[in-house]
């Protein structure tokens, strides 16, 4: 089986993957390492999350950096907070036995004061959120003239954020840019109109399919019900899964704020992230799940991106979302790494049309279950 020396990557990086037990490359590592190691390339790479996206492009772009440099030399593009902060988080760790590789994470829904302070250290890559990024270019708080590698990350929920006309700003700001690497899960008109606009049209394109290691190991389900029965049908199948833990989809915060109360009035353990929540209060959810205090929580779409946490076992869909993109992204938050999971949607006669839709589009079959044993 092939490993990350075969790759290219250098021993001090491989000694920090084996702190974190990553030995053996997946599928989007093995194509995308050794690309992006021969030299400066634009690169469209279409794969699900959890494929391990963030050490194929992570990696490579660690290799390029000058640690004798003190200036700005890779910028990542994130939608949220929370992947920016796991990005740089996953970056810092890959470093643990290398030369000192300064990686700061800028985000809206903090104070830009602490922000501005962070920045006035030696810095060479910055992992930022489209609108925030502006702003501190704007301020002169950043130098963005000698970054040579620029990575947009989950490029088609930036799109569907609203973020088009900031990228198209940030990628027209880049002077000295000598690599663009585009990640994405979906490959919508918008994406493929940036690509034209922006990339080199000899850009790599790599594909890993949607029917891959992680997902063929996702079993999608659903139980017909109305929408008064969904939350004894939820209490139920949660009884069910004593135990484990996943996350619970909504399609609007006040359904996911309900949802999450009924929960909390029956003694399961959970809580709800959603927009409303102050960045502090959302770090504390995350960190209560994270450390599994709490068995479940109840998000909707925007809020749960980002979120990468080993070991669900399930995802349900309290309410299906209004784009087939969003399933796959839900959907790809269980089964991590070769790990198992269920996708269940809990579906009212109206869903159903979605499902086939689903099934069709996405290339995936769903089993019906009557109830939940």
């Amino acid at each position: 089986m092939e490993n990350f020396k075969a790759l290219g990557v250098r021993p001090e990086f491989i000694k920090g993957l084996n702190d974190l037990e990553i030995i053996h490359p997946t599928e989007i590592q093995k194509l995308v390492i050794p690309l992006l190691l021969e030299g400066n390339t634009d690169l469209v790479g279409k794969a699900q999350t959890g494929t391990g996206k963030t050490a194929a492009f992570g990696l490579p772009l660690l290799h390029k950096i000058d640690h004798r440099k003190d200036c700005v030399q890779a910028l990542i593009l994130c939608p949220t907070r929370e992947l920016g902060k796991q990005v740089a988080k996953q970056l810092f760790r890959y470093t643990k036995y290398s030369d000192k590789i300064f990686t700061e994470s800028v985000y809206g829904g903090e104070k830009i004061d602490k922000q501005l302070a962070n920045l006035k250290r030696t810095t060479h890559i910055v992992v930022a959120t489209p609108g925030r990024l502006i702003d501190l270019v704007n301020r002169k708080a950043l130098d963005l003239s000698k970054v040579k590698t620029v990575v947009l990350d989950e490029a088609d929920e930036m799109l569907s954020m609203g973020f088009k006309k900031e990228l198209d700003e940030i990628l027209e700001f880049l002077p000295e840019v000598q690599s663009k690497w585009l990640f994405s899960a979906t490959m919508p008109n918008g994406i493929k109109q940036m690509v034209h606009e922006h990339m080199n049209p000899t850009a790599h394109r790599i594909t890993v399919s949607g029917v891959n290691e992680v997902n063929a190991k996702i079993e999608h389900k659903f139980i017909l019900c109305d929408d008064a029965e969904k939350s004894y049908v939820l209490l139920q199948f949660l009884n069910s899964v004593k135990g484990q833990r996943g996350i619970i989809f909504c399609r609007t915060r006040n359904s996911t704020k309900k949802v999450a109360a009924q929960l909390i009035a029956k003694n399961i353990t959970a809580d709800a992230i959603h927009g409303d929540l102050l960045q502090k209060e959302r770090d504390k959810v995350m960190r209560a799940f994270k450390n599994e205090k709490l068995s479940t929580i109840v998000a909707t779409d925007i809020a749960a991106r980002g979120i990468d946490i080993a070991d669900l076992s399930f995802v349900v869909h309290y309410q299906l979302p209004d784009k087939d993109e969003y399933y796959t992204h839900r959907s790809g938050r269980t089964a991590r790494a070769g790990k198992e999971g269920v996708s269940l949607v809990l579906a009212n006669s109206y869903d159903i049309r979605k499902i086939r839709s689903y099934e069709k589009n996405l290339r995936i079959s769903f089993s019906k279950i009557n109830k939940v044993k």
